[in-house]
């Protein structure tokens, strides 16, 4: 199972901004047991040639990871809807 690798800072002060922390460590959690369970909606992104996936952190955010070996990074947070 892929690991997370420590969220950075400024993504966690994003995440807290938003009241999404607690949703986000959640679904870090699921994504380490299961990286396909449904409420996470893994996903490759467009154009997949950069190798960008992202998961479901709720109805409207969503984690922007790259995997690096077994881990994964997350680079980004952001509104889906924007």
């Amino acid at each position: 199972m892929p690991k997370v690798k420590p969220v950075r800072e400024d993504l966690i002060k994003y995440a807290q901004k938003r009241n999404i922390l607690k949703k986000l460590n959640k679904q870090i959690g699921l994504f380490e047991k299961n990286p396909s369970h449904p409420s996470l909606n893994t996903e490759v992104l467009r154009p997949k040639k950069l190798r960008l996936y992202s998961f479901r952190i709720d109805r409207k955010y969503r984690a922007i990871f790259i995997y690096h070996k077994k881990d994964i990074e997350i680079i980004d947070i952001n509104d889906h809807y924007d």
